[in-house]
């Protein structure tokens, strides 16, 4: 790795960072010393980037700093790429078309010597197999997710008995062959996971009052309690 490179991707993993990140961290994710990242980081604060901490207590990157955007290095673009590909698989024609466009927008705005990663990737993504056939459109969903609120459907179980809903969205779950709603479920007081193609109707009531980001919270509790340990 290049040393701009190395000092680029420094910034990167304390941006990502949710405390302090220690030399020891960061030599061991770079493949480098911890001598080469105190020189590093020493050079960095010379630049005047933010960065905030001592050697031996780890560092972070002060908030409300930013990059000139799009500076990218090939991994991240094919990285960009790939999950692009994915999505357009998906038959989610709402976000196909926002993957097709944030595509574009990088091969515009990419350097001469990046975009043929982006056009001729080393990297692709199989399309999701045919099948699944939803009544409702995914984008009515995610808006009820980002929105914060409750959805009335009638929804078809696998035996083929239909029950009315009124559910707390959590978040649309994507699979190489099905797409879920995972969501509160009052019938049910519990967390439930909803096939979308045996979503046959669906209308969106008001919101469920619960702060932005508790929802997901709990469900996120939820989960660590009901996974299988190993």
């Amino acid at each position: 790795m290049r040393r701009a490179e190395r000092l680029f991707q420094i910034i990167q993993i304390l941006r990502r960072a949710r405390g302090p990140v220690t030399a020891a961290a960061l030599a061991e994710e770079l493949e480098v010393s911890k001598r080469t990242v105190y020189r590093d980081v020493a050079d960095l604060m010379g630049q005047r980037v933010p960065i905030e901490g001592e050697a031996g207590l780890g560092y972070v990157l002060a908030s409300g700093y930013d990059m000139p955007p799009l500076m990218l290095t090939p991994d991240e673009v094919e990285a960009l790429v790939l999950g692009a590909q994915w999505v357009m698989g998906r038959n989610d024609t709402v976000l196909a078309a926002a993957a097709r466009d944030v595509i574009a927008k990088i091969v515009e705005v990419v350097p001469e010597r990046l975009r043929p990663y982006v056009l001729e990737p080393s990297v692709g993504a199989r399309p999701m197999l045919p099948g699944q056939d939803d009544a409702i459109a995914p984008a009515v969903l995610r808006a009820a997710v980002r929105d914060g609120l409750k959805v009335r459907m009638r929804y078809r179980a696998e035996s083929g008995e239909e029950t009315e809903r009124i559910v707390w969205p959590v978040i649309v779950g994507y699979s190489d062959t099905l797409r879920m709603l995972v969501a509160w479920c009052e019938l049910r007081a519990d967390f439930r996971h909803f096939r979308t193609d045996r979503i046959m109707e669906a209308a969106p009531l008001g919101g469920h009052g619960l702060r932005k980001g508790e929802l997901r919270r709990r469900w996120e509790a939820w989960r660590e309690k009901v996974r299988p340990r190993p």
